[in-house]
Parts: structure tokens; C-alpha cells; sequence
């Protein structure tokens, strides 16, 4: 991956993943979380959902996030928000953190990187008894997805909605309910990003301009694929 090429297209972008304030909004209504949560972005790219979190009356909010660049743009966007804290981190270390145990960790297109079990036993073990792990996990919508459906998600062990309850069950959690993303959702996030490539091109050196075809190339392929397979959303409570 050419990070400098990659952090010039989505420098600035609202969001780094599929998502949408109706989403957060479902998920914190099932959820039931408590005035005052402890809540953590676990994977909070640009901090795309962190306002939509901040609707939980006195909940204060960690946004975390590997990548340097999605780090700083999300300090420079909530600058001033006292209810917002910013960090680079790596969610596989949530448990140790001192803001935890939490009542909701948010983790939207990102749990995939640990896997789907070690994602859910990791922020199972960040979770205060009773907490609540909402999440999107990519899934096929079919039982029978195309090539290129499964060539979507590069080789990921993607399951069915059927799967990925089954997985949430066994690491120790009650799931409250589970949707797929809509295509506003994903739209929220490509319609943005393409904008940003067409302004680029124009004078992109090679390197760039790989990277532009490949994120033009990702938001086409999913637009051919979008009733195959996409993000089920899932809001679980933790047993532990």
C-alpha cells in the first residue's frame, strides 16, 4: 500500500467507511445506552460517526485510530470538545486502556482487520458486563454470491447474516438485533471519495494515479456486487 498516495485521496474525506447518522442512531436505540456511557470509536477513521455518538446525553467519547493522518483530522475536527478524545491506538489493546471498561464500543468497517472471533472476544474483554459491541462485519446477502461478489472483499472469510450470529453467540454475546447497511450508507462514503479523485487526476504522477484507479475501481465493483453483499450491522450485548 502507498500510504502517501492513499492519505492524498481521503485526506479531509467526512468518513473512511460505509456508514450514516440513521445507523449509529438504530444501533445506540437498541443499545439502551446509559446517560454519561463511556463510549469508544474503536477504528474511528475520520471520526465519520463520533457526533452521531455524542447524541447519548454526557457520554464521553474515544476515538481511536492506528493511521497518523485519520488521527490528527480527527484532533483538528473535535478540537474543543471536551466530551471527545482523541488517540492513536490499536483497538486490539482496547482492555488495557484507562478510559475502559465501556458501555458501548462503536467499531464500523474495521473489526474485520483482528477477524470476526478475536475482534469479538477482544472488545468483549474492553466491555463492561452488560456493555454493548455494535459492529459491521462484511456478508453476503445470498446463498449463492457471485465471482465477484466474493472478489469484493480480497480473499476475507465472509459469511452470511446466519454465520455471523452464530460467531457472536459463541464469543459470549446477546445479539439485539442486526441489518445490512443501506446503499445511502455506502454512497455516504464512495460519493466523496470520487468527487476527491476527479479532482486529482489532472496532473497525478504513476503512483497517484494507481491509487486513484483503485478507489474508483473499489466504489464500481461495489455498485455491481451492492445486492450480493455488503456490511450487516450488528448491536450484541456482552454477557461477561
Amino acid at each position: 500500500m502507498d500510504w502517501e498516495a492513499f492519505f492524498t485521496v481521503h485526506s479531509d474525506l467526512p468518513r473512511e467507511g460505509p456508514g450514516e447518522a440513521a445507523d449509529v442512531a438504530w444501533a445506540l436505540d437498541l443499545a439502551g445506552v446509559p446517560e454519561g456511557a463511556a463510549i469508544c470509536d474503536a477504528g474511528a477513521g475520520a471520526g465519520g460517526d463520533v457526533a452521531s455518538l455524542l447524541t447519548v446525553p454526557g457520554a464521553r467519547v474515544l476515538a481511536i485510530d492506528t493511521y497518523p493522518g485519520f488521527v490528527a483530522q480527527m484532533q483538528a475536527r473535535f478540537a474543543g470538545e471536551d466530551r471527545v478524545e482523541v488517540e492513536e491506538a490499536d483497538m486490539a489493546d482496547l482492555a488495557a486502556h484507562p478510559a475502559g471498561p465501556f458501555d458501548l464500543i462503536w467499531c464500523a468497517g474495521a473489526l474485520y482487520f483482528l477477524g470476526l472471533e478475536e475482534g469479538l472476544a477482544r472488545m468483549g474483554a474492553a466491555l463492561k458486563p452488560g456493555g454493548v459491541l455494535a459492529f459491521t462485519e462484511p456478508c453476503f446477502f445470498t446463498p449463492a454470491p457471485s465471482e465477484a461478489a466474493v472478489g469484493f472483499w480480497e480473499g476475507y472469510p465472509t459469511r452470511d447474516a446466519a454465520g455471523i450470529a452464530n460467531a457472536v453467540a459463541a464469543a459470549g454475546y446477546d445479539s439485539l438485533g442486526a441489518r445490512a447497511l443501506g446503499d445511502g450508507a455506502w454512497e455516504a462514503y464512495f460519493a466523496p471519495m470520487e468527487a476527491r479523485i476527479e479532482t486529482l487526476r489532472p496532473g497525478a504522477d504513476a503512483a497517484l494515479a494507481a491509487m486513484l484507479d483503485l478507489c474508483a475501481g473499489e466504489a464500481a465493483q461495489w455498485r455491481q456486487v451492492r445486492r450480493e453483499t455488503g456490511y450487516l450491522l450488528t448491536v450484541a450485548r456482552w454477557r461477561g
